[in-house]
C-alpha cells in the first residue's frame, strides 16, 4: 500500500451530525490533513465550494434540506465557480445495493459504509488518488465513469484511438485466472475499489 503525504489536501466534511464531523476531522488529522472545512448541510457546502473550494468532499448521504446525492448532483453541474470534477466520497449507513447504485448514478467517486474505520477512510482517499476514473458526459449524466472493470467485448475498439485499442489488448493478455483484469490490487475482485 502506497503512503501519501496528505498534508496539503483540503477536505470539505459535510454532515448534519456534529459528532460525525468531529470523528472524520480526527481521522483526517491522523493522516496529517491540515485543512478541513466543515458544513452541516449540502446547501452550506455549495457556498463553501463556490467561495473557497476544496480538494475532496466527504459527505453524509442522509441530510436535510439537501442530502448527499443532491449535493453531488449540484457539484457535478459545476455552476457558481464550483469545480465539477472534485472527488466526492459519500458516507452512509444505508448500504443496500439500490443506495450504492443511486450514489454511483449521482456522480459519487467512492462509497464508504458506516460504521467505518480510519483504514477504510484512507483506503477510499487512496482509491481516488490511485484509480481516478475518467469523467463521462451524456444528456443524463456527468461524473466519473460508472464502470469499474474493463470488459473485453471482442473486435476492434471503436471508441478510442489505435493506441487505446492496443492498450486494451495488453490488458486482456494480463487477465488472471478468474477472468478479472489483473490490477495488482488487494485480490478482492473489485478492481482495487
Amino acid at each position: 500500500m502506497a503512503e501519501y503525504d496528505l498534508s496539503s489536501l483540503g477536505v470539505l466534511i459535510v454532515d448534519d451530525s456534529a459528532p460525525m464531523r468531529s470523528i472524520l476531522r480526527s481521522v483526517l488529522r491522523e493522516f496529517a490533513v491540515s485543512r478541513t472545512i466543515e458544513s452541516a448541510n449540502g446547501e452550506q457546502a455549495l457556498g463553501i465550494l463556490a467561495s473557497s473550494g476544496a480538494d475532496l468532499v466527504i459527505s453524509d448521504y442522509q441530510m436535510a434540506p439537501m442530502n448527499g446525492l443532491e449535493l453531488t448532483r449540484a457539484i457535478r453541474k459545476g455552476g457558481g465557480g464550483i469545480d465539477p470534477y472534485i472527488p466526492v466520497i459519500l458516507v452512509s449507513a444505508y448500504t443496500e445495493m439500490h443506495n450504492i447504485l443511486a450514489a454511483r448514478d449521482a456522480g459519487v467517486n467512492e462509497f464508504l459504509a458506516k460504521p467505518f474505520s480510519a483504514n477504510l477512510v484512507y483506503f477510499r482517499i487512496r482509491s481516488v488518488i490511485e484509480h481516478p476514473r475518467p469523467f463521462v458526459q451524456s444528456k443524463e449524466f456527468f461524473g466519473p465513469d460508472r464502470r469499474r472493470r474493463d470488459l473485453h467485448i471482442g473486435g476492434p475498439n471503436r471508441r478510442g484511438s489505435e493506441d487505446e485499442a492496443h492498450d486494451g489488448e495488453e490488458r486482456n493478455e494480463a487477465r488472471d485466472g478468474d477472468g478479472e483484469v489483473g490490477d495488482g490490487g488487494d485480490g478482492d475482485g473489485d478492481g482495487g475499489n
